[in-house]
């Protein structure tokens, strides 16, 4: 059964970081990419970051550069994504989701969606 767990949410105060975690089952990552996702209340789904270990590219949309960083760990299967100088902006239900093979044309639209992790920016 194909699994993508997100964890690592919380309360954070505005400045603050945090790492949310993506941990994977069913497949691995050497053969899909894997995307960040977030959902503000009232809002739609927005692209972050995608990041591929089939190809080794990454992408990154301008809410999520020089702030965010996704990273990869093959042997624990599980894709990180470090949030770093938080908004109250950032407030959002975060996903991870499978995407295709390649980051080369940008975040997706994800294929399996993992159940989301809540994040809150507290000013």
């Amino acid at each position: 059964e194909v699994q993508l767990v997100a964890s690592g949410g919380g309360l954070v105060q505005a400045g603050g970081s945090l790492r949310l975690s993506c941990a994977i089952s069913g497949f691995t990552l050497d053969d899909y990419a894997i995307g960040w996702f977030r959902q503000a209340p009232g809002k739609g789904r927005e692209g972050l970051a995608c990041i591929s270990d089939v190809d080794g590219t990454t992408y990154y949309t301008d809410s999520a550069k020089g702030r965010f960083t996704a990273t990869s760990d093959s042997a624990k299967n599980t894709v990180y994504f470090q949030m770093d100088s938080l908004k109250p902006e950032d407030t959002a239900t975060y996903y991870c989701a499978q995407g295709g093979a390649t980051c080369v044309y940008g975040v997706g639209t994800g294929n399996i969606w993992g159940q989301g992790t809540q994040v809150t920016v507290s000013s």
